[in-house]
C-alpha cells in the first residue's frame, strides 16, 4: 500500500504530497513549503517518520510547486525530475516571485527529464505519467492505477479547474487534457490537486461546472 500524506504550504496554500512504500521509501511531490516553519515541518516529517526520500519530482514548475526544490534536493542529495517542456517555467520563476513579491531559492537544475507514458516504479507499485497540458505548458499528472489515485497538480480541482491565463496555459488544451487523459480513468480514482480538498474522477465528471 501507498500512504498519501499531504502538506498545505506556502502563501498560494499548496499542496505537497508524500508518497510512501511498506519499505518506508518516499517520493515528494511538490514541495511548496515556503515559510521557515513549514520547511522545519516537512524535514521533521521525514526524520521522524524514518523515511528514505528516492526522488523529486514535479507536476510542473509555477514558482508554489517549486518552492522547496532546492531544500529538498541538499537535504537529500536528489534533483528534481520534470517535463522537458517546464523548463522554460522553471527558468522564468525567479521573476515571477520577485513579481509576487515572494523572493526564493531557486530550483536546481532537473537530473532528468520525465516523459510521457513512462511508469515510475516504486516499490511493488507504479505511477503512470499522464501529459496534462493547459494549466502550464508542461503539465503531468502521476497516476497509480492498482491504488486508483492521480496527483495532477492545478489541472483538475473540486468542482473547478487550473487557470490559463498565466505564460503557456491553454483554455482549450487543458479541457482537452481532463477529457482525454483524466476522465478515461475509473469513477472511483481521487483526485489529489495541488491546491484544494481531494475529490474524484466520477464526482468530477458529473457536477464540475467546467466540463459539464
Amino acid at each position: 500500500m501507498i500512504e498519501i500524506q499531504q502538506f498545505t504550504f506556502g502563501p498560494l496554500q499548496e499542496n505537497t504530497y508524500l508518497l510512501i512504500n511498506g519499505k518506508r521509501e518516499c517520493i515528494i511531490i511538490d514541495p511548496g513549503c515556503y515559510f521557515q516553519d513549514e520547511r522545519k515541518e516537512l524535514l521533521q516529517y521525514i526524520q521522524t517518520e524514518q523515511l528514505n526520500v528516492t526522488r523529486l519530482l514535479n507536476t510542473h514548475c509555477h514558482f508554489d510547486h517549486i518552492f522547496g526544490n532546492k531544500l529538498v534536493s541538499e537535504t537529500y542529495r536528489l534533483k528534481p525530475e520534470f517535463h522537458e517542456k517546464e523548463q522554460v517555467v522553471m527558468d522564468n520563476s525567479q521573476a515571477v516571485g520577485a513579481m509576487y513579491n515572494l523572493p526564493f531559492d531557486p530550483s536546481p537544475m532537473p537530473g532528468r527529464y520525465i516523459v510521457e507514458g513512462e511508469k515510475i516504479a516504486f516499490g511493488s507499485h507504479e505511477l503512470d505519467v499522464l501529459f496534462t497540458p493547459g494549466h502550464s505548458p508542461g503539465s503531468i499528472s502521476f497516476y497509480c492505477a492498482d491504488q486508483q489515485f492521480v496527483i495532477g497538480g492545478d489541472v483538475l480541482f473540486y468542482q473547478s479547474i487550473g487557470r490559463t491565463d498565466l505564460p503557456g496555459g491553454n483554455h482549450a488544451t487543458l479541457l482537452n487534457s481532463i477529457r482525454e487523459k483524466l476522465f478515461v480513468l475509473p469513477d472511483e480514482t481521487r483526485v489529489f490537486p495541488g491546491h484544494g480538498p481531494a475529490t474524484t474522477i466520477g464526482f468530477e465528471k458529473k457536477y464540475n461546472p467546467f466540463l459539464i
